[in-house]
């Protein structure tokens, strides 16, 4: 069973997925570059989703264990964070695109029904 602060963690990586693959939904990637407000959105959701799960890390070890792709979502928001002047925009595309999906089905599994 997972404890009530892993969950909500949980809950805010996976609300944070949620909302960034909103956001890119219909759009290229040519419109994610063209468009500040939807790079800067999607990218603000994924350092979200990086935090909760780097946090989940340090609360419950034995949980965030068992989350493929854990290491490289809390790996991406520390790009976004500290290397931003370097972010390669179209790693960003294909994190949201390919291994979004992924980890949201991940996290669905480790989650409590929806409050």
């Amino acid at each position: 069973m997972t404890g009530e602060r892993s969950a909500g963690l949980l809950w805010d990586a996976l609300r944070a997925i949620e909302r960034c693959r909103r956001f890119a939904a219909g759009n290229s990637f040519d419109d994610y570059l063209a468009n500040d407000m939807l790079s800067s959105a999607v990218e603000r959701q994924l350092e979200i989703v990086g935090e909760a799960l780097s946090a989940l890390r340090r609360f419950d070890p034995a949980l965030a264990g068992k989350i493929p792709g854990l290491p490289q979502a809390v790996g991406c928001r520390n790009v976004l964070i500290h290397g931003y002047a370097s972010v390669d925009h179209q790693i960003v595309w294909e994190v949201v695109q390919l291994h979004l999906p992924k980890l949201e089905a991940h996290l669905r599994e480790k989650l409590p029904p929806d409050p």
